[in-house]
């Protein structure tokens, strides 16, 4: 679970709500929610294909949860791997599914094992990248895409409250709910953009070069290992992806 990003919304919405004091009732207001999320769920239903749309769960899901392993420890996997196929020979990593579940490694030393050439490993799990990061992609620019929807919404909340306002100047009691949803409709319009749907596009744009990065770090240390490099040829290689000062605590 991702503790960074439940401590940035639990932290924010208390101060806002702090902010608000004894007003917080005011600022409640089921019409003018209606307007902003169901003005932007509905033009990012147009935007984007229904397909993407139906897996904004998982996609949810992997803003508050971590799924990628410490590189550290993928980059000792692989150099282990690496050790064994110098002494065992390569079929010695057959059974390597049963000792991993990172199933892009997995494939990959099974290509390997296969005896498929360098060449052909490479363009499979390039590709395999690829794709992958097109996806996340998808997700980031959905999630972007709300970011810049909901404050629009907000405003136009903001319209249909000013109209309702000054259709019943002569009914005093109107005004005050028409100038409620005027305001609270371009609040909740800019609070959900900045709060929740564009902070959620840069958390899936951080995760998906997170995974990429590792997926990259992964077809170097698969192709290394297919070449029979040594092991210690392969962890220069690998520790290459990383910055100096977690180098240094890596081989320390």
């Amino acid at each position: 679970m991702d503790i960074g990003t439940i401590v940035g919304l639990a932290l924010a919405s208390t101060l806002i709500i702090g902010g608000m004091g004894a007003f917080v009732g005011a600022f409640v207001s089921l019409p003018s929610l209606l307007i902003v999320l169901g003005g932007t769920m509905g033009a990012t239903l147009v935007f984007f294909p229904l397909d993407t749309l139906r897996g904004v769960g998982g996609i949810v899901k992997n803003v508050f949860f971590a799924r990628t392993q410490p590189t550290s420890t993928l980059i000792a996997a692989i150099i282990d791997f690496a050790g064994r196929a110098r002494r065992e020979g390569i079929l010695s990593l057959q059974n390597v599914a049963n000792e991993s579940d990172d199933e892009f490694l997995v494939k990959g030393i099974n290509l390997v094992v296969d005896g498929i050439e360098e060449s052909v490993i490479d363009d499979i799990l390039s590709n395999e990248i690829d794709f992958i990061e097109e996806r996340h992609k998808n997700g980031a620019d959905m999630f972007a895409t709300m970011g810049m929807l909901s404050p629009a919404f907000g405003l136009i909340g903001t319209l249909i409250g000013l109209v309702i306002m000054l259709q019943n100047l002569e009914d005093t009691s109107a005004i005050g709910p028409a100038m409620a949803i005027a305001l609270i409709t371009t609040f909740y319009g800019a609070l959900l953009a900045n709060l929740v749907f564009i902070p959620f596009s840069g958390k899936l744009k951080v995760r998906s070069q997170q995974e990429v990065l590792q997926r990259r770090l992964t077809l170097e240390g698969i192709l290394a290992i297919g070449a029979g490099n040594n092991p210690r040829v392969v962890e220069q290689k690998l520790n290459s992806f990383l910055a100096p000062r977690l180098r240094a605590s890596l081989t320390g």
